[in-house]
């Protein structure tokens, strides 16, 4: 089940794809966008990660870090990140526990094929650690806009 608004955002501590460890209290004091997708270099997730790339000087100048977090490896992480050059953390969250922990990790169907897998979702995090929006069912190409929209 997803976390709600006003919920205090459960800790984490995740390897990036350089293998620094990232923990939710490391950004204390700052707005967090933490973002959650499938798949490393799907098109997707492609569309998804190259927008915020686009537009991560407005993040910047809005006070928002973007990390993003799928099951895939370190390696694939540094090969996805430096393909497409984000600017971003990438975290490796490879045993979904921190998948589960926000509720984005379950029961999937694509092409009449059934697996578990992390649903496209977004949570904004305010500089005490809650909540403050959650975007379910992100569509990929309009999401970085959206959440810019929030912002302001």
């Amino acid at each position: 089940m997803l976390l709600k608004e006003n919920e205090v955002a459960p800790e984490f501590a995740l390897s990036d794809e350089t293998g620094k460890i990232h923990r939710l209290s490391d950004y204390k004091g700052k707005n967090v966008l933490l973002y959650f997708y499938p798949k490393d270099d799907t098109p997707g997730c492609t569309t998804e990660a190259c927008n915020f790339r686009d537009d991560y000087a407005e993040y910047e100048k809005a006070g928002v870090v973007i990390l993003g977090i799928s099951a895939d490896t370190m390696s694939s992480h540094a090969k996805f990140k430096a393909k497409y050059h984000l600017p971003f953390s990438l975290l490796a969250d490879v045993d979904h526990a921190i998948c589960e922990k926000y509720g984005v990790w379950g029961r999937k169907k694509m092409m009449g094929r059934e697996y578990d897998g992390i649903f496209r979702t977004s949570y904004l995090i305010d500089p005490a650690g809650k909540i403050t929006k959650v975007y379910a069912d992100v569509k990929p190409a309009s999401h970085s806009q959206e959440v810019l929209a929030n912002l302001k």
